[in-house]
């Protein structure tokens, strides 16, 4: 179960609007979690070549959204490989009581990749989780997926996610 928003298509009838109108958690559904992945366009190579800013904003993230901090985010700068084919960029991570939280920059392209995982639901953090993307790494378009994980997890276990 998965939605694209991309604002620049506006004929898909999804935009960061009626995104929460439209989210894939269905009432009473059982799932072991939350991963929600999101790719990004047209972000300033300044923010995504910038370690301090995706270390903060890896940082403030959690405690934003009432999750727990098990680490320091862990931030490290990737050479661009010998042929040329991936351009190099920001790699971080910061592990969470819930489980991760991680983001790709590359700033030649002015894309980044960013997706976190979590056992807690955090659907109605979902706006403020992408309104913080946005400020710190403001991009013009973006595609975003919602999967619900572990559908299939024992029910004695598992999440109750009410909509």
């Amino acid at each position: 179960m998965t939605r694209c928003i991309d604002d620049s298509y506006p004929e898909t009838g999804y935009n960061s609007v009626t995104i929460m109108k439209t989210f894939p958690i269905k009432k009473g559904v059982t799932t072991l979690g939350m991963h929600l992945m999101l790719d990004a366009y047209g972000a300033p190579a300044k923010y995504l070549d910038d370690m301090k800013r995706v270390y903060k904003f890896l940082f403030h993230l959690p405690e934003m959204i009432g999750m727990h901090r098990l680490s320091t985010p862990l931030v490290i700068n990737a050479e661009e490989s010998a042929t040329g084919r991936d351009p190099g960029g920001i790699s971080g991570v910061v592990l969470i009581a819930e489980s991760h939280i991680s983001i790709h920059t590359f700033a030649k392209r002015g894309f980044f990749t960013f997706d976190m995982y979590s056992c807690s639901n955090f659907e109605d953090e979902v706006k403020q989780v992408l309104a913080h993307a946005k400020k710190m790494f403001p991009y013009k378009k973006y595609e975003l997926k919602v999967v619900m994980r572990g559908q299939s997890y024992p029910l004695e276990n598992a999440h109750k996610f009410k909509r």
